[in-house]
């Protein structure tokens, strides 16, 4: 082969990767979703890419050492900080309190146990999470520990804190759309709930202000905005993308995690304890 006839080859494959690019791009324009009550359609499932779920501030690669028999699956994988700003602007009392839940994991942390994830950690776990959106409220649904929450788009059906009965593992959400953004304002928030698997924690004052806004068919901007002034000097946001997931046979398989927590929790009281 010469290399003007290498050249050639070359060219012609840079052309046809530009032609595909361009018919793909063109493809998904033809097909935006469709809008509800001329509101994006956000049905579908999604799952967040990154290692916020470990900790919401940048963090390097690390092993925890009561798991060192995992080898590599027993590591911390490095992440960027997902908080605007770089740090969670705790004060003192609570910032000793993050650095105990650490300390003790992962037995300190909710979701060894269990229990629902709360409010804004059930939107970056590793697990995919489906929203249903209709004509009226939206549920959202999500595979760990089979938790769910509907969030409320009538404003007669808003609560404000005083008026919901009692603090809720996944809180009480209530709605409403600002252009395309979805808006959802969550309070009444469980104080046993954590943020990340770093320990960090919130009080039972936190309310958070989420926004969803589709960029594309295929993903969203996810931002929190934390408000708990018994926790933190000042309200604080995070943002991060979501992704929908494209499999056509794709689906929401639900993870009953509480078998595997028993032995945890009651293995002491077997007729042969775990140890």
């Amino acid at each position: 082969m010469t290399a003007r006839t290498g050249f050639a080859i070359a060219a012609a494959a840079v052309a046809a990767a530009l032609f595909m690019t361009q018919s793909t791009s063109a493809q998904a324009q033809q097909t935006r979703p469709d809008r509800i009550n001329e509101r994006p359609n956000i049905n579908g499932i999604w799952q967040a890419m990154d290692t916020a779920y470990w900790n919401l501030e940048a963090h390097a690669a690390q092993a925890i050492e009561d798991w060192w028999e995992l080898g590599a699956l027993g590591a911390i994988k490095g992440g960027k900080s997902v908080v605007v700003g770089g740090t969670i602007p705790y004060l003192p009392e609570a910032l000793e309190q993050r650095e105990r839940n650490r300390a003790d994991y992962p037995e300190s942390d909710p979701v060894t146990k269990c229990y629902m994830p709360g409010i804004p950690r059930a939107n970056y776990m590793p697990f995919p999470f489906e929203i249903v959106q209709g004509d009226g409220d939206i549920l959202f649904v999500y595979s760990f520990a089979v938790a769910n929450r509907n969030v409320h788009m009538n404003p007669d059906e808003h609560l404000t804190y005083d008026e919901v009965p009692v603090d809720q593992w996944m809180g009480w959400s209530n709605g409403h759309w600002e252009g395309d953004t979805l808006v959802i304002e969550v309070m009444a928030n469980d104080a046993r709930t954590w943020l990340d698997r770093a320990g960090n924690h919130h009080s039972n004052a936190m309310r958070v202000t989420e926004r969803f806004t589709p960029m594309s068919e295929y993903h969203m901007q996810y931002e929190a905005t934390i408000d708990d002034p018994n926790t933190f000097s000042r309200p604080w946001t995070i943002s991060l993308p979501l992704y929908r997931r494209v499999e056509p046979d794709a689906e929401l398989i639900e993870y009953r995690c509480v078998p595997f927590s028993e032995p945890l929790l009651y293995g002491e009281y077997l007729k042969e304890p775990i140890e």
